[in-house]
């Protein structure tokens, strides 16, 4: 038998299988709308999510139920397809929410409960902010962060809206640096990932200014209010997990310090919705940026169930603390239902 043979037979096999395994998938995404800049592939179109969200009614296992609830062994369908989001975009309200409903199709959204209702953006968004849109800038850029000391030139880039216009759709996954503000966002998206809040905001501060730009929000980028958080749950279709108080990676933390963001992350949620808040989802989510200790903290806090940011099938012997997610970039509904076929199947 040739490979291609080999191939289809395994794949019918697995299929076979997966018939007598109960099992769910966990989708991941962040943001529903459609920005002229996203580095970091966060965004699907309103347009995408809607063909998305059919792809799932089709299917013919579709769980409609909140994440906790779909993941009890004794309620799991052929293979429920669970929809959840993270960071707490205002754009999950209004973009995402009235899709929900039309689908029918509930979600979990894990909220960074210090960034409700506050006037700066994430990290992430406020370095997208200073350093790729067109606009001039100092030649030289110079950081001391800790006890190291960096420093980028410019040079010609200082001010290139061609550039910026001719690679817009670039994003962190490409390997080349279509300038080199390029480079410097994302050499500084490498330095400032593992901080603290504490000691990257006073970084962010001196960017902004050392750009010339404020350091409120943009309306495209800004988190969820009080109200809207409450509004985003109502209904009961939408279930609002926690993603921490700052959005750091837990494992650069110290014990204490990830207890910290942990349960207080619970403790703001619940006091601003007035009800359990049961589920997390770790920041960022990779093996590398939790550990044991974080598992543990997680439990410890209250919390039944946590989701990851690794690909993989839920199964009955998985770890509850450590729920894996195939995470949704921006694709037509063909190409989408072409990926749930194969994570399905895995």
């Amino acid at each position: 038998m040739n490979m291609r043979g080999m191939d289809t037979l395994q794949r019918t096999a697995r299929r076979v299988m997966n018939l007598f395994v109960p099992r769910a998938i966990i989708l991941l995404y962040h943001r529903v709308t459609d920005l002229p800049l996203d580095p970091q592939l966060l965004c699907v179109t309103p347009q995408h999510f809607a063909e998305h969200l059919q792809v799932i009614r089709e299917h013919r296992a579709v769980q409609l139920s909140a994440l906790g609830d779909a993941l009890e062994p004794e309620q799991r369908g052929e293979c429920p397809v669970i929809v959840t989001f993270d960071d707490g975009y205002a754009d999950n309200l209004y973009n995402a929410k009235p899709l929900l409903e039309y689908a029918n199709v509930p979600a979990t959204v894990f909220v960074t409960a210090g960034y409700v209702g506050c006037q700066r953006e994430f990290w992430y968004d406020d370095l997208e902010r200073v350093l790729l849109h067109a606009g001039r800038l100092p030649e030289t850029l110079r950081l001391s962060i800790g006890t190291r000391s960096y420093e980028w030139h410019l040079g010609s880039d200082t001010d290139c809206k061609d550039a910026f216009n001719n690679n817009d759709r670039w994003n962190v996954t490409r390997k080349n640096y279509p300038t080199a503000r390029h480079k410097a966002y994302c050499m500084l998206c490498e330095i400032l990932r593992p901080l603290a809040d504490g000691a990257r905001q006073p970084v962010l501060e001196y960017l902004s200014a050392w750009a010339g730009m404020d350091t409120n929000h943009r309306p495209t980028h800004r988190t969820l209010l009080p109200k809207e958080l409450i509004q985003l749950a109502a209904g009961g279709l939408i279930e609002i997990g926690s993603h921490t108080v700052s959005h750091p990676v837990l494992s650069a933390l110290s014990s204490d310090a990830q207890a910290e963001e942990i349960s207080q992350s619970k403790v703001l949620l619940e006091e601003i919705l007035g009800c359990a808040v049961t589920t997390f989802a770790y920041p960022f989510g990779g093996r590398l940026h939790y550990t044991e200790q974080t598992v543990a903290a997680v439990r410890e806090a209250g919390f039944q169930w946590a989701c990851a940011n690794f690909a993989g099938t839920v199964r009955a012997d998985t770890d509850r603390w450590q729920l894996p997610r195939f995470l949704v970039r921006d694709c037509d509904g063909d190409q989408f239902a072409r990926d749930l076929e194969e994570w399905i199947n895995a």
